[in-house]
């Protein structure tokens, strides 16, 4: 069984209803999983601002979405996230590819480090990479990263889970492929 089709099998069991977001290389292969997929609804988006804001009104009309966007994405759904999702409490769960990660990796840096003008313009680091869990935490957004040597479906399972017994946007980082 493909991973994307663990994948799917995962939101199923966590009793997802609906993928609300924007494919990207990480992400893509699960898209057309979800569109064959019987029980589950694909809804995209042209901005994940929007995902965020019809995740949270799919939420509160009592379906369970679950959001796909990439890290640059978070970025732009900043004011969706922080000013309906978190203040609403949705307990919308955000899978948010890495783009970057790999990079900074190679680099030798994290997302501790330290951000100043030097490492957010180094030509062998993705700015995004640097920016995603400091972003998360500001806004105030648990999450956990599943990387090399973690199974996604596992992790998405949790994801859900966690989302629902906290009653908030909960994200998981996949710095990995579903493929």
């Amino acid at each position: 069984m493909s991973r994307p089709t663990r994948t799917v099998n995962a939101l199923v069991n966590a009793r997802v209803t609906h993928v609300v977001g924007i494919p990207d290389n990480t992400s893509g292969p699960l898209f057309p999983e979800i569109l064959r997929h019987p029980t589950l609804r694909l809804v995209t988006t042209t901005r994940e601002g929007e995902a965020v804001a019809l995740a949270a009104g799919l939420w509160l009309g009592g379906a369970r979405p679950l959001v796909v966007i990439q890290n640059t994405g978070l970025l732009e759904s900043g004011d969706a996230l922080r000013g309906t999702a978190v203040r609403m409490a949705a307990a919308v769960p955000l899978l948010i590819t890495g783009r970057g990660y790999a990079k900074m990796r190679e680099a030798g840096v994290t997302p501790a480090d330290e951000r100043t003008i030097e490492s957010l313009t180094r030509p062998d680091v993705d700015s995004t990479a640097l920016l995603t869990e400091p972003t998360l935490d500001a806004w105030g957004i648990p999450f956990t990263v599943c990387g090399d040597g973690d199974d996604p479906s596992v992790a998405i399972r949790e994801l859900v889970s966690s989302s629902e017994r906290q009653g908030r946007p909960v994200a998981m980082i996949l710095t990995r492929a579903l493929d």
